[in-house]
């Protein structure tokens, strides 16, 4: 059984890092292997929710433009965007469904979180070399979206690879960073109704202590990284994901 503690402390660790290019799925993993806690998967997507609900109040505006423009049947950016979410979404569910066991198994791979993390911190630095002037286009979308398929690995940063890979591919970093954000939306609906049937072994004043600590954290951090992410400072992360990759693979290794 979570305690409310430990639903606080999850909850700070999932509004950080979900946004945060440093993995989400990996620092819980960490949590859980070093500290003795056993948190159910279930937990983990609705903590997840959580920060979904940050991107609703975060890109509000961009959302109900979208609905605005689909339901006057117009064909705009807007509803071009609708598009590119949903031939985004495709990949990420397929490989989330085919692989959803071998997936599952890996959260208790201290070593993969530690390569992994190394990974995210390599591709996190290098995307600060493309110039990033571009319009997102239908394969794009499709690339980014088998990208954050793969990132259901934990220490792979779903923000980082997927906005990683959209500036590698020289779009412009508002645009993959909204694109981004948004099509996680379906990727995590689509992992809490997967998992929602063990909620009934979660506590339910944990879940709703943790969620409501990780929308409150996730708001400031993914401000923050847009911030940081438009002043062209993205890569600073990468150092952390570096270190702690590090650190980690010592401790798996030894």
């Amino acid at each position: 059984m979570i305690s409310y503690l430990q639903a606080i402390l999850l909850g700070i660790v999932q509004g950080l890092t979900e946004w945060l290019p440093i993995s989400s799925s990996g620092h819980l993993v960490l949590l859980q292997q070093y500290f003795g806690l056993k948190v159910p998967v279930a937990f983990d997507v609705i903590l997840h929710v959580g920060t979904l609900i940050v991107i609703l109040l975060v890109f509000w505006k961009d959302i109900v433009n979208i609905f605005k423009s689909l339901f006057a049947w117009k064909w705009d950016p807007n509803t071009k965007l609708l598009l590119f979410i949903v031939l985004g979404s495709i990949p990420t569910g397929i490989i989330g469904l085919v692989f959803h066991d071998w997936f599952i198994s890996l959260f208790s791979s201290i070593l993969t979180v530690g390569i992994a993390l190394l990974f995210t911190g390599t591709i996190v630095y290098l995307s600060k070399f493309p110039k990033d002037n571009l319009k997102l286009i239908w394969w794009k979308s499709i690339i980014v979206g088998i990208v954050q398929g793969l990132a259901i690995i934990p220490g792979i940063s779903r923000s980082g690879s997927t906005i990683s890979f959209g500036l590698f591919m020289k779009i412009n970093r508002q645009e993959i960073a909204k694109f981004s954000f948004l099509l996680s939306v379906p990727a995590i609906l689509g992992a809490a109704i997967l998992e929602s049937k063990d909620l009934v072994l979660v506590d339910f004043g944990a879940i709703v202590v943790g969620t409501l600590t990780s929308i409150i954290v996730g708001y400031f951090a993914l401000k923050y990284l847009l911030k940081l992410l438009y002043q062209n400072k993205f890569h600073y992360f990468s150092y952390y994901c570096w270190a702690l990759g590090l650190v980690v693979l010592a401790f798996a290794l030894r």
